[in-house]
């Protein structure tokens, strides 16, 4: 029996390889490389981390620049990031598309109301990404760009989706997070995921902005929460709405997405 289960076993891998396509996982895995380090990569240090040679990735490296999905840093880095277009395919999907006619027009109206920029966020794998914004009509205002990505355990959205989540997103999310960040970061972030949870927002200082207190809510879908939208909020002198009410307004917003989404 072993023999035989072996042959089958044998016979499998035999298979997934006839299916193998070299250099489409070449550029793959150059993308996800990229997609998780967030910061500029040389060549050099992708084959390092890839376990590949430089003449191995140059070709595939030259042609996705050539096609636009990576770029040089630009910013007197040396390396290549990701550029926006894979968020634009991704997007350009059905249930993403959804989500954006429903929020903007309502980010829009609470951006007006409060005196405050805004941005929402979705889960992407293991990371958050920033979807859309919403500029703040103030001569002052912060914001976070569209595309911008972190890992889902580093960030307040992250544990606001994570805490709003189903249990079996949960149990989906919890090994990846496991393989990217180690156990003195996970403990405190499921805490703090279930005190999101309870509470229904978060409400805290920034851990990248000095001065900036993140203000985020969920955006319930038919499964737990879809994404994230948050308020940047910064003190301003001048300003129309103190930050409990942009907590109460935020909430609103939140629920007329929702509500959009599940008409």
């Amino acid at each position: 029996m072993k023999a035989q289960h072996a042959q089958v076993e044998s016979l499998q891998d035999d298979n997934e390889r006839k299916y193998r396509a070299p250099a489409l996982e070449k550029g793959l895995d150059i993308l996800e490389l990229l997609a998780r380090q967030g910061v500029p990569m040389t060549t050099s240090q992708m084959a390092n981390m890839l376990g590949r040679s430089v003449s191995e990735l140059f070709r595939m490296v030259l042609a996705l620049e050539f096609r636009g999905y990576i770029a040089a840093a630009g910013d007197g880095r040396d390396g290549y990031t990701l550029t926006n277009k894979l968020f634009t395919l991704g997007i350009s999907q059905g249930s993403a598309r959804v989500l954006l006619e429903a929020a903007l027009p309502i980010m829009k109206e609470l951006t007006r109301e409060v005196g405050q920029s805004c941005h929402l966020v979705v889960p992407s794998g293991d990371q958050i990404v920033v979807v859309a914004r919403v500029e703040s009509p103030m001569d002052i205002g912060f914001s976070v760009r569209v595309g911008y990505r972190r890992l889902l355990v580093e960030t307040n959205s992250g544990i606001l989706l994570y805490g709003h989540a189903t249990e079996e997103m949960k149990s989906h999310w919890l090994p990846r997070l496991q393989a990217t960040a180690s156990e003195a970061v996970i403990t405190p972030f499921l805490q703090r995921s279930e005190q999101a949870a309870q509470q229904g927002y978060i409400e805290s200082p920034s851990d990248f902005v000095e001065g900036i207190t993140d203000i985020c809510v969920p955006v319930a879908g038919m499964q737990g929460a879809i994404a994230s939208l948050i308020v940047p909020f910064i003190k301003i002198k001048s300003q129309s709405a103190s930050q409990a009410e942009v907590l109460e307004r935020l909430q609103l917003a939140a629920r007329k997405i929702s509500e959009a989404l599940n008409d």
